[in-house]
């Protein structure tokens, strides 16, 4: 009975002895636990941070972009209004009839060039005085007659040296159009006519007008009545 009795307490403190031991066996491993839970709570946040910067760097790239776009967009929209405002003042000039010399060239497929009243024909060729004349009433038209300052300029912008509806062949020093009609006022260089015989046809050239021998070659414009 005594052996019994002496047993029981000897168990008890082998049973402490035990749970001490191992409590000391699991410290390390709670340890180690909680060292995991820091390190991936840091990377957490960490990435969370990365995160949020560059999420600040997509939107202000947007919002850059976004700004290029409405500064190209209101460039786009102030040349609409400039070509508007354009378009505005060139139909107001037309509707006006601003007299500054404004030359609109409709060539047809003839050649024919449509200029005021009139159609033109401009050549490549070169024939005399009567020739020229010649090439142009065979197509119902005459050598061009030169009635105003705007149609001299019209010419001389369109081509020079060329063979214009104007002798005195009849009488020298009477300068008449193809038309009959006697020449009141001219475009005649300050040295022309110089009164030679032999000169009698008058082309236009840089200066003004220069009466030429009618058998010397140059090209010639014919005119005649416009459809409008």
């Amino acid at each position: 009975m005594n052996l019994y009795a002496n047993a029981g307490p000897l168990n008890i403190h082998n049973v402490r002895k035990e749970k001490e031991n191992t409590r000391r066996h699991q410290t390390p491993q709670n340890t180690g636990t909680e060292t995991h839970l820091i390190i991936t709570s840091t990377h957490i946040k960490h990435t969370f941070e990365l995160y949020e910067c560059l999420r600040n760097i997509y939107l202000q790239e947007v919002i850059v972009r976004r700004s290029e776009a409405s500064e190209q967009l209101q460039c786009i929209t102030n040349l609409t209004e400039e070509r508007d405002l354009l378009l505005t003042k060139i139909t107001n000039l037309t509707c006006d009839g601003n007299k500054m010399l404004i030359v609109e060239l409709v060539v047809s497929t003839d050649e024919w060039i449509n200029y005021q009243t009139s159609l033109y024909f401009i050549s490549s060729l070169k024939k005399n005085w009567t020739e020229s004349r010649r090439y142009c009433t065979e197509r119902g038209a005459d050598l061009i007659i030169i009635n105003n300052r705007e149609e001299q300029d019209f010419v001389k912008k369109i081509s020079a040296n060329i063979w214009i509806g104007l002798t005195d062949s009849e009488v020298e020093g009477r300068w008449k159009w193809v038309d009959g009609s006697t020449l009141t006022s001219g475009f005649w260089d300050p040295r022309e006519p110089n009164g030679r015989r032999g000169e009698n046809c008058a082309l236009t050239y840089s200066p003004g007008w220069a009466d030429y021998p009618c058998s010397d070659l140059f090209p010639w414009i014919c005119e005649k009545g416009s459809l409008k």
